[in-house]
């Protein structure tokens, strides 16, 4: 109803008429908020909205799914009139906070993390419980708070599917020439990830593979926010992208509670219990991914003939910082890692062991709880002033 009134609106002025027929909430200058959801069912607001805007009375907010995709297609897009922020699915640190863990706790983990220190071994296993939950429930909003609601993991799982379902029909409807490819490569991601070195083939698509057919498919992926592709690097120096392989990559699934119900029946009671019979690997590495994007990191991933692969690594204060993804016992055992760190010639300070243990330093090499990888951040620059001196004299 409401995307119907708005259609064929001339002017802000007719939007903003059309706005009080429909809610029963009375405008207030200065005051209201108004919020635009769905937007992508009515992409000229985009180019409206700056009208709204100068006319002052109002404050606006925009959202709606897909938008990466669909801001592209946009006439155009009001530069200087809108600040755009991009939405992840919760981290671990804000599902901690929905459930209502005590801040102090919170505060001991980052405290920890910024000191090296060991964990409490108490709050350490009982972080480690929540993470294992957290892999299930993920952080779709929807998950999430049928989850606080009900703590029923059964409807939890069909709201992940439909979440699923939805994606699908969604790429039907917005990108109706290359659907097939869509579907076929967004469905592949969850057995590609389980393979041994999660690397995503491309002729498991089709024998006759082109990346030049498939390559807008993965753009479109990433850019919709349903998928993270992770490529390759070859060389461990700053700045990353500059030895990227387009061709070789993994792909994730924007969320790890969308992958973990895209796994075969049960498998969320083995990981609530922490079974060492199924392999964990894919999951921990998708949860991974989300973490480092939602923090704004782009992640790669490096491999080597020589020196081996190395699951992530990325830039962080203008470092080069690999990190090894562990999920069993032996997470001392990382070559790959322990080769970049002893060549001389790639200059990285320190390196990165996430697994199921507590806080542990060795030397350049830092092993934290991988529910911690929210924790690594690029330092914010709040201001930076620099005035020239223009004396010539």
């Amino acid at each position: 109803m409401a995307n119907d009134a708005f259609k064929n609106a001339s002017s802000s002025e007719d939007i903003l008429s059309r706005i009080t027929l429909l809610t029963k909430s009375k405008l207030i200058e200065g005051e209201t908020l108004i919020f635009f959801d769905e937007i992508q069912e009515f992409p000229d607001i985009l180019t409206i909205i700056k009208f709204l805007v100068d006319d002052g009375r109002y404050r606006f907010i925009l959202s709606g799914s897909l938008l990466g995709v669909d801001i592209q297609n946009i006439r155009s897009i009001p530069v200087g009139y809108m600040t755009i922020f991009e939405m992840y699915p919760l981290t671990f640190m804000e599902f901690l906070n929905a459930l209502d863990v005590d801040a102090s706790i919170i505060q001991k983990l980052i405290d920890s993390f910024s000191s090296r220190g060991k964990i409490d071994s108490f709050i350490h296993n009982k972080m480690m419980e929540i993470f294992r939950l957290y892999l299930i429930v993920g952080g779709m909003p929807q998950a999430v708070n049928e989850y606080i609601k009900s703590k029923d993991l059964g409807r939890v799982i069909r709201i992940q599917k439909s979440i699923v379902n939805l994606y699908l029909k969604d790429i039907s409807k917005y990108d109706k020439d290359n659907k097939l490819y869509l579907h076929e490569i967004y469905q592949l991601i969850p057995s590609e990830l389980n393979e041994k070195n999660k690397r995503f083939i491309l002729k498991n698509l089709n024998e006759h593979f082109k990346l030049s057919r498939y390559n807008n498919s993965f753009i479109w992926l990433k850019d919709a926010g349903v998928a993270i592709p992770v490529y390759q690097v070859s060389e461990p120096r700053i700045p990353l992208v500059i030895s990227k392989k387009s061709n070789l990559f993994k792909l994730y699934l924007s969320d790890v509670g969308l992958l973990a119900s895209q796994y075969a029946d049960k498998i969320q009671l083995k990981i609530l219990t922490g079974q060492s019979n199924i392999n964990f690997g894919a999951i921990y590495e998708n949860f991974v991914a989300t973490e480092l994007m939602a923090n704004g990191i782009t992640p790669f991933y490096y491999n080597n003939k020589k020196r081996g692969e190395v699951d992530f690594i990325i830039e962080a204060d203008g470092n080069v910082l690999p990190i090894e993804v562990k999920s069993g016992k032996d997470y001392k055992l990382h070559r790959a890692l322990d080769n970049l760190l002893l060549d001389s010639t790639s200059d990285i300070k320190e390196g990165i062991i996430l697994s199921n243990d507590n806080i542990n330093v060795t030397e350049k090499k830092i092993y934290l709880p991988i529910y911690l990888v929210g924790l690594i951040k690029n330092s914010k620059i709040e201001s930076l002033i620099y005035d020239i001196n223009l004396d010539f004299n």
